[in-house]
């Protein structure tokens, strides 16, 4: 019985998944205008929820772009997730489209042990969190 609890306990846990990460120095200036990502403005976009910079995100320049974010105006927009390398790990705000994760080089060099330039993409697990987590 105990066993079948426990087994059952780790369908419970949310699951890290193995992505791609890479970095973008675009994701670091704090000037750059929200209207040139995914979420942007629409329903779901950041504009529509008062931040006009990248500066202006609660956890920049922990930001970028993640695979979860198919698209203009996707419900996605605004989701928070934690990114483990080498067991290290930092918190990414999604606000743009990307094959995996395509952050800033400011948190990759965080995530990396600053090597991100020397490394240009790493293999990460990723796993979603509460957006609060990120600021949101």
């Amino acid at each position: 019985m105990k066993v079948a609890v426990a087994l059952s306990a780790l369908f419970l846990l949310p699951s890290a998944l193995g992505v791609n990460v890479t970095y973008d120095p675009f994701f670091d200036n704090p000037n750059n205008s929200l209207s040139y990502v995914a979420c942007s403005d629409g329903t779901n976009g950041l504009l529509t929820k008062g931040y006009t910079t990248l500066g202006s995100l609660p956890d920049f320049p922990y930001i970028g772009g993640a695979y979860a974010i198919a698209g203009w105006n996707s419900p996605s927009c605004g989701t928070c997730w934690e990114l483990t390398y080498n067991n290290v790990s930092i918190n990414i705000l999604g606000i743009d489209t990307a094959a995996g994760f395509n952050i800033a080089l400011t948190a990759m060099n965080v995530l990396t042990n600053n090597a991100a330039v020397d490394l240009g993409e790493v293999d990460a697990a990723a796993i979603q969190v509460d957006s609060s987590v990120c600021g949101l």
